[in-house]
């Protein structure tokens, strides 16, 4: 049976937040949820700025990212997580309210695996991210490998 990987999840709006924990819950994933409330918080668990990340912590299945984010937008976040060999690897789907074609060609440009734009009826909502989670925590075969990371801060 394949390793079970966390989820890392970096959104900043609380209404969002609970809605996505409560889909995730929903669809009975079993991954632990990590949550980052901000960019800074996604890179400091990603890309540790004092040395490189300790064993023992799975990486991510998939990262589920807003790209507008206090501290550090998304879209830098992504070039970073893109751009580094220990991390580019990783899925990252951006997860936002951005309906600007900028925004979706730049994603894409930088390595994003997929680019949902957030649902705004609530049952429309609930449903994306339920199958989000299933599609990308379940079903999709990451390649081999096994990078290992550091919690995010409580």
């Amino acid at each position: 049976m394949a390793e079970l990987k966390p989820i890392l999840l970096v959104e900043d709006n609380p209404k969002d937040l609970e809605l996505t924990l409560a889909a995730f819950e929903e669809a009975q994933l079993a991954n632990d949820i990590l949550v980052a409330r901000d960019g800074a918080e996604a890179l400091d668990y990603l890309l540790p700025a004092d040395g490189p990340p300790p064993t023992g912590i799975k990486r991510p299945a998939v990262i589920i990212l807003d790209i507008k984010l206090p501290k550090i937008d998304g879209i830098e976040v992504l070039q970073r997580i893109k751009s580094d060999p220990n991390t580019r690897q990783i899925p990252v789907v951006m997860l936002t309210s951005s309906q600007e074609e900028k925004d979706l060609v730049r994603s894409y440009h930088l390595g994003v695996n997929a680019f949902v734009v957030k649902p705004v009826g609530f049952k429309e909502f609930f449903d994306a991210i339920r199958d989000l989670g299933s599609f990308w925590a379940i079903l999709n075969e990451p390649p081999p490998g096994s990078h290992r990371l550091r919690d995010v801060r409580s």
